[in-house]
């Protein structure tokens, strides 16, 4: 199957093109420098030229706290980007999997989020992936959208590369305490995103790994895995301003996933000590 990914050069990307070549797939990877997605003939043209069978839309604007100060641009990709490709997709009739986020949702209670509850982004990164999971619901007949929390891998920048570097350099850090989600490894996700697309069943999903914690809990278990000897202080949000507001809540609910049949991902632990056997010599 002729796979086209997205953002192959990000974290998620890269493993999703690994998983496909490692399942006999011919993945085609693009990325920014070789497929500009705000460019709606461009993307079109590039699209027809290559002319996958099924695309994994990974790429995404994901500078949280810089689009609050470029909008537009965040835009330009989230939203438009998603467009061009779901417009190109309904008119071949080939699946789209387009990977979303936990910030849709507001934060708000304490309960997982299910498929259907309503979304209410709190920040301009929020809004714009919300607008391109619009977009394809209203352009793209054969969709899945595919939210996601805290993701993290071998590849790029991520939390747990930044704890790895600062619990080497200090003796204590403060973390945020209140905000509770799941971590997610590029890949498990990887593979379950393969595993959808060799079998698609139309619809909004949500996947991250089993489990919770907050920010202060995932560091600690980090230090505590590589043996590294940095006090955790547990803070609240109001101690941590940044420019966008993040949700408290990003529980995310497997019903949807574990309904249609897809398989659900391991738990965040056991994702982390095999990320850091990828990473840590």
């Amino acid at each position: 199957m002729r796979v086209l990914i997205t953002g192959a050069q990000g974290q998620l990307g890269r493993d999703v093109v690994r998983e496909a070549a490692h399942r006999g797939w011919a993945p085609i990877g693009v990325d920014v420098a070789n497929f500009d997605i705000t460019d709606r003939t461009a993307t079109h043209a590039v699209l027809a030229e290559l002319s996958p069978e099924l695309i994994i839309h990974c790429a995404a604007y994901t500078a949280v706290d810089r689009a609050e100060s470029e909008p537009e641009f965040a835009y330009a990709v989230n939203a438009d980007g998603t467009c061009h490709i779901a417009e190109y997709c309904a008119a071949q009739g080939i699946w789209l999997l387009y990977i979303s986020t936990d910030y849709v949702f507001d934060g708000s209670g304490a309960r997982p989020w299910e498929v259907d509850d309503l979304p209410a982004p709190l920040s301009v990164y929020g809004i714009t992936k919300l607008a391109g999971e619009r977009a394809v619901q209203a352009r793209c007949e054969r969709h899945m959208i595919i939210r996601t929390s805290w993701v993290f891998g071998a590849c790029g920048s991520n939390f747990v590369k930044t704890m790895l570097r600062l619990g080497r350099e200090r003796l204590s850090l403060n973390v945020v305490d209140d905000q509770i989600g799941a971590p997610t490894y590029t890949v498990d996700l990887a593979r379950l995103l393969c595993d959808m697309a060799a079998r698609p069943v139309a619809g909004t999903y949500h996947a991250s790994n089993a489990g919770e914690c907050s920010w202060a809990g995932f560091a600690a278990k980090i230090f505590a895995l590589t043996g590294l000897d940095c006090i955790v202080n547990p803070i609240p949000t109001s101690e941590y301003p940044t420019p966008a507001v993040r949700p408290r809540n990003s529980r995310l609910s497997p019903n949807a996933l574990i309904n249609a049949g897809y398989q659900f991902l391991p738990p965040w632990e056991t994702a982390l000590k095999n990320m850091l056997k990828e990473i840590v010599p």
